[in-house]
């Protein structure tokens, strides 16, 4: 038997899954611990169910995933409007070496999975699908660049890349904390902790400020820059090279918010559209999870495992080495290690919580809590967009 189910019909089946996954973060520790977003946990109980019905012949489910693109292009165009160049600037030359780093990472992620795809005989693009899209990507650059990936000849490529993101998202979070924890005693890096001025923090902090008269201008900002994205958009499209349909109202928003910075003459309204992003990441993520095949999965299943652990691998050693020396062999540095891991290989919020369970153990570290979340949130998931374009279009 088949069942197609139409666009309202679709999201409101998301909306649902989002329910359940949210009570199940709730009740259950493990999810809440390793920040698993609720609609990936909702999302992959009912992609097992599919997968059961569809294996067992009782049903297939087809779904109308048109709101999916909205929702996307409306989440990345919340993203664009982070990219504010003056906090990178204030942030000093820690931000901007941290920044260089995460772009070496985002670059190596990309070689890693390729190379390691040649080796095992698959083609670059699938191995793609285990590099920087899932790892710093997370669940929402790889529900993005799937179906691109997919465009281009790689089956499956949403529900690998998904699959990759969730992995991931553990991963990053269970190395973070016992990596920087034994930077820290190793180095007896207690003795270097210094009372950092966090005014920058507080001055950040004062401007997400949330007020409901807002939301409504929050919207038509969106909207503006989804709009004059469409036209940038069409300009890149004639360089002949493939990008992502969001790009363009990325960079338009990008562009607005350090309007409205350096004139004065424009208020963005940051913490209303951060909201607005997040509701539609949701309902992105919800949609995506549901029409996940899982059954896709299964001539992957062993070259997956490679390719991941080839990451988890990576990210160690990166962060180990590169980033701790870097930075300055110091507990900032440490702590800093420990946030990699959470962003490098899931998201902001799994850095934050990887951070913060080292914080609490020793002491806060202002300069850890002022660079990851500007790099995470603000400019990792913009330049991520535009290395991952540059690979597709280069392989």
């Amino acid at each position: 038997m088949s069942i197609t189910l139409d666009m309202y019909q679709t999201i409101a089946v998301a909306v649902v899954v989002l329910i359940l996954g949210a009570f199940l973060k709730r009740k259950i520790s493990f999810l809440e611990k390793f920040c698993i977003p609720a609609p990936v946990i909702g999302g992959l109980i009912f992609a097992i169910f599919t997968l059961i019905c569809y294996s067992t012949g009782i049903l297939e489910i087809d779904f109308d995933d048109t709101l999916k693109e909205v929702c996307m292009v409306f989440f990345f165009t919340s993203v664009g409007f982070q990219a504010n160049l003056k906090v990178l600037k204030s942030g000093g030359k820690p931000l901007l070496i941290f920044l260089v780093l995460v772009i070496v990472l985002i670059i190596t992620q990309n070689f890693t999975a390729i190379g390691l795809a040649n080796l095992l005989g698959l083609d670059s693009l699938t191995g793609m699908t285990t590099g920087s899209i899932p790892m710093v990507g997370g669940h929402g650059t790889a529900g993005a660049f799937g179906p691109v990936l997919e465009d281009f000849g790689i089956s499956g490529a949403t529900t690998v890349c998904t699959a990759a993101a969730t992995f991931g998202l553990v991963a990053g979070s269970l190395m973070g904390g016992p990596i920087g924890n034994r930077l820290i005693k190793k180095h007896n890096l207690l003795d270097t902790i210094k009372n950092d001025d966090d005014t920058l923090l507080v001055e950040e902090e004062e401007k997400h400020e949330r007020h409901f008269s807002m939301y409504a201008p929050a919207v038509f900002q969106l909207i503006i820059a989804v709009g004059i994205g469409t036209i940038f958009s069409k300009l890149l499209s004639l360089t002949g090279m493939t990008f992502p349909i969001y790009i363009g109202a990325m960079i338009a928003a990008a562009i607005m918010r350090n309007i409205g910075e350096y004139t004065g003459k424009i208020t963005i309204h940051m913490g209303e559209i951060n909201d607005l992003g997040g509701i539609c990441l949701s309902l992105f993520l919800g949609i995506a999870m549901i029409t996940l095949k899982l059954w896709q999965l299964a001539d992957l299943a062993l070259p997956l495992v490679i390719l991941l652990a080839g990451q988890v691998a990576l990210m160690f050693l990166f962060s180990y080495i590169v980033v701790f020396n870097v930075m300055g062999r110091n507990y900032d540095a440490a702590v800093l290690v420990a946030g990699t891991c959470g962003f490098g290989m899931g998201a902001t919020p799994n850095a934050m919580a990887n951070m913060q369970a080292i914080c609490e153990k020793y002491e806060p570290s202002v300069k850890a809590y002022l660079i990851i979340p500007i790099v995470g949130s603000l400019f990792a998931d913009f330049l991520n967009s535009l290395t991952i374009t540059f690979f597709i279009n280069l392989l």
